[in-house]
């Protein structure tokens, strides 16, 4: 992918992470193909599909139960990593060979996802949520992880 396009897909990999409706943190994530340096399918933590605007409904299961963050992340709303992933499964659309823009670095079971999906590279935004191990499993797995810079104002440019 190159340097113009892939300064774009984190701008608008950031503000897809706008659209989330989780009251502790926003994730995006983005499917690229880097040989076209287009999006392939997008997505973004939140609830259920058609189950309200939170993980629970109207409520938020973590907040509820006390979760400290960064622990139990089988409680909750779905991942952007997860999103992005069934979006493209649900659509006909290809992981093999993908990178994955993403503006925090997955947990450990999204890296799991990530891996069985195929996808080649993990680009995580600077700047966002580190700390699950889900870099490690990742590397550790052949995925290739890179960190990338978060946007700039483009009229210095």
């Amino acid at each position: 992918m190159n340097d113009k396009h892939l300064k774009i897909r984190i701008e608008q990999c950031l503000s897809l992470a706008k659209a989330s409706n989780c009251p502790r943190r926003k994730f995006g994530a983005l499917l690229l193909d880097p040989e076209r340096n287009v999006i392939l399918m997008d997505g973004y933590n939140g609830g259920p599909r058609s189950g309200g605007r939170l993980c629970n409904g109207e409520r938020c299961s973590r907040n509820d139960l006390k979760v400290e963050s960064g622990t139990r992340m089988e409680i909750g709303c779905h991942h952007a990593e997860m999103n992005v992933i069934c979006n493209a499964a649900a659509n006909g659309v290809s992981t093999r060979g993908a990178w994955l823009l993403v503006t925090g670095e997955p947990c450990v079971l999204c890296a799991k996802l990530i891996h069985h999906a195929g996808i080649d590279r993990v680009l995580v935004v600077e700047g966002g949520y580190m700390g699950a191990n889900g870099c490690s499993y990742l590397t550790d797995h052949g995925v290739e992880v890179q960190q990338v810079e978060g946007p700039t104002d483009p009229r210095s440019d």
